[in-house]
């Protein structure tokens, strides 16, 4: 079941102002994520922000290689850091990730 109209357009909205310049391609897939069902409580952008995040973790860093390499979640999201905010200034992201903001 998709989100009510008014959430679609809102996740819109938060999606353009955080990320002006990411790809589309990435940008649909992240609008999906903001919209699932487990993100339905929470703020449309709070719902962007760590939909954007898992994103870039898994599709952009090594994140899904540390975790194959036996490294626990935590330290695999420490260390692909620096590589999630390389990819968000690309994108011209209105936020970066820090050292205590992990995304979860």
């Amino acid at each position: 079941m998709s989100a009510p109209t008014g959430r679609r357009r809102a996740i819109a909205k938060a999606l353009t102002a955080l990320l002006p310049l990411a790809p589309y391609a990435d940008m649909e897939r992240i609008r999906a994520d903001a919209g699932a069902v487990h993100m339905k409580t929470l703020p449309p952008t709070i719902a962007v922000w760590l939909a954007t995040i898992a994103h870039i973790r898994h599709a952009h860093t090594d994140y899904e290689k540390l975790l194959a390499e036996s490294y626990d979640r935590d330290s695999a999201r420490f260390f692909v850091i620096e590589q999630t905010n390389i990819v968000l200034t690309r994108w011209r992201a209105t936020r970066l990730l820090d050292d205590d903001d992990d995304g979860k």
